[in-house]
């Protein structure tokens, strides 16, 4: 059976390149412990540079699980899993069994995890302010719908790869 070609097939392989390295620069900008420090003194807050990942994610993913959340963060799951303990003597995290299976723990965020996290929002709003200055609402509300858009495909796709491959492998292949 044929394979369906779009005129837009073109355009899209000479703008991939640019996209992927915006995606590069992104992830690099993101990963820098200085943007995490700089974001955790904004906020006013006392914790741990490295705790700040596995706390975002709890409040924002959870409850999750230790493998899923090392996942996510690119750690060794007993990394992970020592920075969860911490978070949950700090008392802002705690954890507790899967109900499908209980001998499954999960990391759920605590109310005081909560207000971190809410100032941690309040403080990456404000240095989000910054950025936008100078973009109009629309440029920005197009961004944030097109970034959902990007991502959930991009979920959906790496959730139903069943050989392992990566999403660049796949569409090196279509090309």
């Amino acid at each position: 059976m044929p394979i369906k070609k779009h005129v837009q097939d073109a355009h899209i392989r000479d703008q991939l390149r640019t996209l992927h390295g915006s995606m590069i620069s992104l992830v690099s900008v993101m990963n820098r412990p200085q943007n995490d420090e700089a974001l955790i003194r904004e906020a006013g807050i006392k914790l741990d540079r490295a705790l700040f990942p596995p706390l975002v994610l709890v409040e924002r993913l959870g409850p999750i699980g230790v493998v899923e959340l090392a996942e996510r963060v690119g750690r060794d799951y007993t990394t992970v899993s020592r920075q969860v303990a911490k978070l949950e003597r700090l008392g802002l995290v705690r954890r507790q069994a899967q109900p499908g299976d209980r001998r499954v723990r999960e990391s759920v965020i605590t109310d005081e995890g909560r207000v971190m996290t809410g100032m941690l929002d309040a403080a990456r709003f404000r240095m989000a302010e910054q950025v936008f200055e100078d973009w109009d609402r629309k440029d920005f509300d197009d961004l944030v719908r097109l970034m959902r858009r990007f991502t959930d495909a991009i979920e959906a796709r790496v959730g139903s790869a069943s050989t392992g491959g990566t999403l660049a492998d796949e569409i090196d292949e279509s090309a």
